[in-house]
């Protein structure tokens, strides 16, 4: 069994020999899990989609998803088993000694019950202090996360708050008992990157302040690499690499986390985004030996006959690729050494100007509201076939607003929006049905996109019955095609969404909507919930659509290198007005507008770089 990693600071969280199974003698969902988690430190858990990170972070608190148990191991906190407590003590210490804050907190939140009102119940519920002490902790807390405290915002439901806000509310909730731990499940996935530099600066202080252990569950490695102290590389229900940040980032040990980094897009360059081969094995499927020898790079005959143990590569003096640490990195690789002294390299796709193609979209003077209140003010845009236009800003920007109201979804709008000249109404319903087979949305939260009660091949299926593209096997053949575009393995047709994971639902989103054979897809944040391998396999199969069929493309996101990776040009919206468009690399390397500079200086990776003329 592993060793886990010791920190110098004493270990607020430790976890050795975890194993969670499905049901009873099923097979592993992840195995042999150990590290420790110090006071003040942030260890960083990433990997592709099904790799074990929600279900080491679930566990964490006591806790599996339905199906799966706990089999083995401990999960201590200050030094008391929490996998071992009865159950009313483990439920008294969720909260007060290990928070959680999820990755969709429009799901987790009570629509019905005002913000105020939920993040004063966890303080009931632990019987926190005098109701005068809770009330004065309701406000402050919510001061922490950069959230108003007055009674106006304090009465607000849900659904009158942005993803942001949302976000961070959870957050303030995980936050207001004060925990010795802290879960954080893609906690930053709906921000943009001036909220998510906010909200990351905020649980790194608060943690520091309090020596607050957390575990940061994500598959963002741009943020990563500022923002944790150490990572553990998941693949397959195993830890393949675990070290300091620091080392892993300059010098990866493992061909998996190579793999990983090496599909992270920069904002600096055009990066061409490439996929890992193949797909991660599922529980029961995966394959004898080192479990990523299938899809290695570097793998031998022997890889695939025993799995490799965590064993400790080589630390010692500074060299050109990795900086000097006395930390131990240990990896499941019998090619570390080899691999660790391989340099990162990275293919920056080829600078092409072909001009303002035919535009397909055409948006004039579009106004829109939410019932008395204004969110677009005269947007101007236009979209070319065979383009990806990016729209980027702030959360509350009106980026979502403006998607919603191309793709017939939002009706509170004024001015004009046509299709290939023909003026779209307002609304879905009133378009013809060639119309609404030509335009295709793929939404940001893809917990709340899809059927609960369709299986995935139905819902994959619909779109292609309804619109008479295939019937019957030829609908099947075709469902499955689509699903391994998107990287999902066939045995995902017959479950239901809430067998997937985050990114496994996002992948099915998108696959419905390219079931349609849209001319123009209109993505809003659509990568946000997918790790950088399957991100690179989506962008590649897009931009695939765009040079064989001329599929025009609307990219909503807060990824400003993701779009200097897809996007032809891009449109930065704030406070409901276009402030800067053109060409992405005129936008992002000489940004005109002091609002597109302060953007880029939150992007994660560029922080410390001079942005725009005379910055």
């Amino acid at each position: 069994m592993s060793t886990p990693t010791r920190s110098t600071n004493a270990p607020s969280c430790s976890v050795s020999g975890l194993r969670v199974v499905l049901g009873r003698g099923g097979p592993d969902v992840v195995d042999d899990i150990a590290f420790d988690v110090a006071e003040g430190e942030i260890l960083a858990l990433v990997g592709e989609s099904g790799s074990g990170k929600t279900t080491i972070a679930t566990a964490l608190l006591a806790h599996t998803r339905r199906g799966a148990r706990i089999d083995a191991g401990t999960v201590r906190l200050d030094g008391r088993d929490l996998l071992a407590a009865p159950p009313r003590e483990a439920r008294g210490r969720r909260g007060s000694e290990v928070a959680y804050v999820p990755q969709d907190p429009a799901a987790s939140l009570n629509p019905v019950m005002r913000i105020g009102r939920q993040i004063r119940e966890v303080l009931d519920v632990h019987h926190a202090g005098t109701p005068a002490e809770r009330a004065a902790r309701v406000r402050e807390v919510l001061a922490e996360v950069a959230l108003p405290g007055d009674d106006a915002f304090l009465r607000r439901y849900p659904h009158q708050l942005s993803g942001g806000q949302l976000q961070r509310v959870a957050i303030a909730m995980a936050f207001t008992l004060r925990p010795r731990v802290l879960v954080l499940d893609e906690p930053t996935t709906g921000l943009d990157v001036t909220t998510q530099a906010h909200v990351l600066a905020t649980v790194r202080e608060l943690c520091a302040r309090h020596a607050v252990a957390a575990v940061y569950v994500t598959h963002d490695l741009a943020v990563v690499g500022e923002f944790a102290h150490r990572v553990a590389v998941m693949y397959a229900g195993r830890i393949v690499e675990i070290g300091p940040r620091e080392r892993i980032f300059a010098a990866p040990a493992h061909p998996y986390t190579r793999a990983l980094l090496a599909a992270v897009p920069s904002v600096a360059e055009p990066r061409v985004l490439e996929g890992i081969p193949g797909s991660a094995p599922s529980p029961g499927r995966r394959p004898s030996g080192c479990r990523f020898h299938d899809r290695c790079a570097f793998a031998e005959a022997e890889c695939a006959e025993r799995e490799p143990e965590l064993t400790a590569v080589g630390s010692g003096p500074a060299t050109e690729h990795e900086p000097e640490s006395t930390a131990p990195v240990l990896t499941r690789c019998r090619r570390a050494d080899h691999v660790r002294a391989q340099p990162l390299e990275f293919t920056v796709a080829a600078s092409v100007d072909t001009g303002r193609p035919e535009p397909v979209l055409t948006v004039s003077g579009l106004t829109a509201r939410y019932g008395n209140r204004p969110i677009l003010h005269g947007i101007d845009l236009e979209v070319g076939r065979n383009e990806c236009v990016a729209v980027v800003g702030q959360s509350g920007s009106g980026k979502s607003t403006l998607s919603r109201a191309i793709g017939g979804l939002h009706e509170e709008w004024k001015g004009t929006v046509s299709f290939q000249g023909t003026p779209l109404p307002p609304g879905a319903r009133s378009r013809s049905r060639e119309l609404r087979k030509a335009v295709q949305y793929v939404f940001q939260n893809p917990y709340l996109a899809l059927n609960p009660r369709m299986t995935v091949g139905r819902i994959v299926r619909r779109p292609l019955e309804l619109f008479g593209l295939a019937h019957g096997a030829d609908a099947t053949r075709r469902v499955h095609e689509l699903l391994g575009q998107v990287m999902l393995s066939p045995a995902v047709y017959d479950l239901r969404p809430d067998r997937l994971s985050g990114g496994e639902r996002q992948r099915v989103a998108i696959a419905r909507a390219l079931a349609c054979e849209p001319e123009l897809l209109i993505c809003d944040e659509v990568t946000s919930a997918l790790d950088v391998s399957v991100q690179a396999a989506i962008v590649g199969l897009l931009e695939e659509l765009r040079a064989s069929r001329g599929l025009s493309m609307l990219f909503v996101t807060h990824n400003l290198a993701l779009v200097r990776s897809l996007a032809t040009r891009v449109a930065v919206l704030s406070d409901g007005l276009i402030v800067e468009e053109g060409p992405t690399a005129d936008v992002l390397d000489r940004p005109s507008a002091a609002y597109t500079q302060q953007l880029l200086r939150d992007t994660p990776g560029r922080a410390d770089e001079p942005v725009g003329e005379g910055a």
